[in-house]
């Protein structure tokens, strides 16, 4: 699974096309919901990382089955349409970079600003509401959090807030005391 989701001049041309075509059509939201689902499916489901990244699979294949997909799902109209686009073009891999373009198109136009958290094991409410107290201090605003588990950090979070990163993992630890053992 992809460690964090980046933007590429590739993606972040398509993003800003689809952010315009969205805001055109009335269907941000919709669309961002739909980019959204389809990030949690690509952590979820090795079968769609392969349909995504395959150098084997024609484009007119990646296209059908990302149609599938929207079809299933039900998403907008915009989203289906552009996610056949891309296919077709050949950049199917490149769809994570475009969603992560445009969550970034998003927060600036709204003025949102979200916040990754990755633990070792899943969060619960007491933990997840303690974090975002303290996002929320930090910050100034309400941030969108999005949860995500990653056992290999064995310990401890990772916060991402736009660019910045907070590592307090057991994980980062553990390889910074190698490190200076190493040097010693």
């Amino acid at each position: 699974m992809a460690d964090e989701f980046r933007t590429t001049e590739v993606g972040d041309r398509y993003a800003q096309a689809l952010f315009d075509l969205a805001v055109e059509t009335g269907a941000i939201d919709a669309v961002r919901a739909d980019l959204k689902s389809l990030r949690a499916a690509q952590g979820e489901s090795p079968d769609l990382r392969r349909l995504l990244s395959s150098p084997v699979l024609k484009a007119g294949d990646q296209a059908r089955g990302l149609l599938a997909i929207a079809d299933k799902a039900g998403f907008n109209r915009t989203t289906r349409n552009f996610l056949g686009l891309l296919a077709q073009n050949g950049r199917a891999r490149d769809l994570m970079a475009v969603s992560a373009g445009f969550e970034r198109l998003y927060a600036i136009r709204t003025g949102a600003v979200s916040a990754e958290v990755v633990s070792a094991s899943p969060l619960n409410a007491a933990q997840t509401a303690a974090i975002l107290k303290a996002l929320r201090t930090a910050l100034g605003k309400d941030p969108e959090v999005t949860a995500r588990v990653d056992p290999s950090i064995l310990g401890g979070l990772k916060i991402k807030v736009g660019s910045k990163l907070f590592d307090a993992s057991l994980k980062t630890k553990l390889d910074q005391m190698k490190f200076a053992l190493k040097r010693a």
